[in-house]
């Protein structure tokens, strides 16, 4: 089970980067080519696994859920996809656009560090 839901706000431990949470996966999904060569710190491929739209950015990483925590500054993230995904800020969330169902957030050829 997941820590972490779509629309919550997020902060990397290691990368230092604040984003907003696209889409969760149960357990790693993408190749074991891409985990060698970006998953740096070799996280568990049996834990949850997020999307997560990265805060002044315009791409989307793939991350480990060991590698997050909370963010609760209330400071929006600025990233031309959350328009599209998300409208209002409600308790340190976001809310889920209704017009999107969630099913496949985002091209794998856009997700960068783990």
């Amino acid at each position: 089970m997941s820590k972490f839901k779509p629309g919550q706000i997020i902060f990397h431990k290691l990368f230092h980067y604040r984003g907003v949470i696209l889409n969760v996966d149960a357990t790693f999904q993408l190749t074991d080519e891409w985990y060698e060569f970006m998953a740096k710190s070799k996280p568990s491929k049996n834990k949850p696994w997020y999307h997560v739209l990265v805060n002044n950015k315009t791409h989307m990483t793939y991350v480990a859920e060991r590698n997050i925590l909370s963010d609760h500054t209330g400071e929006i993230i600025n990233h031309p996809l959350v328009p599209v995904y998300f409208t209002e800020i409600v308790a340190n969330k976001y809310e889920r656009n209704l017009n999107w169902d969630g099913d496949e957030p985002v091209p794998v050829e856009n997700i960068g560090i783990a």
